[in-house]
């Protein structure tokens, strides 16, 4: 009989695991793959971007989906916690922009390899190609785990951290969130969070491989602004993609599924320009290129690959020279760089997604502990709950808050019974 047994080998499985061992708790973690840590290793482009060093209540802001849910985790374990723990365990870290932190070798195997230390030191049961088919209770209390090979695990309490949907090679295939029902829970439908979008611009491929710095997207209902980023993107063969295309996705995705229809988004390739401030420079620009074809009037305001797309969409001559364009050519084209419209027809699939929003409803959880406030002795932890942010770091801490608090928490718990 084990005291907490904990479903699923990734970031939040891998600390509530250590952490109910390190509290006392006889503790085992099943994993389905053959490894532990697949998502963590591939993380960041395997770099691993662990946390974020902003504050935490910074930090609760970037969480689009349930932040105000995280309090108690975050506050718990937060990000300096999460620092100290990898340093006792030699990962050292730093500090990259947006206040993205790393480990300093740049290897996300090492963020696996201090977690599988953690476990072997707080003696913790890893059974890997582990299968959970059923979780089993009797009337409202956990009694164990049923594995696909029909062995019964028994233990006081289960810690379900099954990830969500996306990455599905990497074993998050939505197993919490049948399991969650089957146990009388809510689950709000998942959708991909962090995820590429498709655009039906065909001049969109012609920018294949294109990166932006420094740029703003915005996603529009009519004149509402749905969401704004500023930062970088990346022009793709099916659309759009980088770390702004990223954290608007959430707002794109909730829109394209309410409206039904296709999503307006505009690109500001200019931010740090007003208007006005932009037609001045066009002007200037205009008045030293006087004689130049407009083709050649760009150089130096855009990057080589967009001149021929933005010459294009501006339908100015391209072989039009430069004093010849007119005062109304040269607001449209002022428009366009600080307004470029892609039409949002949907998004790359979950799978494609780095993090799923939906989940188990945080409303039928205790933020205290982690445990289910329909089940005694169920505990969740990490992406299979509804809360999911922006890229930078937040959601991989997040994992570990939760799976810190749920190990925790079910320690305490089985102890008491």
């Amino acid at each position: 009989m084990y005291d907490v047994i904990v479903v699923g080998g990734g970031a939040a499985g891998m600390m509530a695991a250590g952490q109910a061992a390190m509290t006392g708790a006889k503790a085992v973690l099943l994993e389905k793959t053959d490894r532990l840590g697949k998502k963590v290793a591939i993380s960041g482009k395997g770099r691993c971007n662990i946390t974020n060093a902003a504050d935490v209540a910074t930090i609760i802001k970037q969480f689009p989906g349930n932040g105000n849910f995280l309090y108690g985790p975050l506050y718990t374990f937060d990000n300096q916690a999460l620092v100290e723990f990898l340093a006792q365990r030699g990962v050292a870290t730093k500090v990259e922009r947006g206040q993205r932190v790393f480990p300093v070798s740049d290897d996300a195997e090492q963020i696996v390899d201090a977690f599988k230390q953690f476990l072997r030191q707080t003696g913790v049961e890893i059974r890997t190609q582990a299968q959970v088919n059923k979780i089993l209770r009797q009337e409202q209390q956990i009694t164990g785990v049923r594995l696909t090979s029909g062995e019964i695990v028994p233990g006081k309490a289960v810690i379900i951290c099954t990830g969500g949907l996306s990455y599905p090679a990497t074993g998050s295939t939505g197993d919490g969130y049948h399991w969650a029902q089957e146990l009388g829970h809510t689950v709000i439908p998942t959708r991909p969070a962090l995820v590429p979008l498709v655009s039906a611009e065909s001049w969109v491929k012609q920018l294949q491989g294109l990166a932006l710095r420094n740029v703003q997207l915005t996603a529009w209902r009519g004149s509402k602004v749905l969401d704004t980023q500023f930062g970088e993107m990346l022009f793709a063969h099916f659309g759009i993609t980088g770390p702004i295309v990223l954290s608007i996705s959430r707002a794109v995705v909730d829109e394209l599924a309410r409206a039904k229809q296709h999503v307006l988004v505009t690109l500001d390739l200019k931010p740090a320009l007003s208007g006005e401030q932009l037609d001045a420079r066009l002007q200037r620009d205009f008045t030293a290129l006087a004689r130049k074809q407009f083709k050649n009037s760009l150089q130096d305001l855009l990057p080589k690959n967009l001149i021929p797309v933005i010459i294009d969409l501006s339908q100015i001559p391209p072989e039009k020279e430069v004093h010849q364009i007119t005062r109304e050519e040269r607001l449209h084209l002022g428009r366009l760089l600080k307004r470029l419209p892609m039409t949002i027809i949907k998004s790359l699939p979950i799978a494609a997604a780095i993090v799923t929003a939906g989940g188990v409803s945080v409303k039928e959880i205790n933020p205290k502990t982690l445990e289910s406030k329909l089940c005694q002795g169920l505990f969740f932890a990490g992406e299979v709950i509804d809360v999911d942010a922006y890229t930078g770091g937040y959601n991989l801490q997040a994992a570990f808050s939760t799976g810190y608090l749920a190990g925790k928490s079910a320690a305490i718990g089985s102890s008491e019974h």
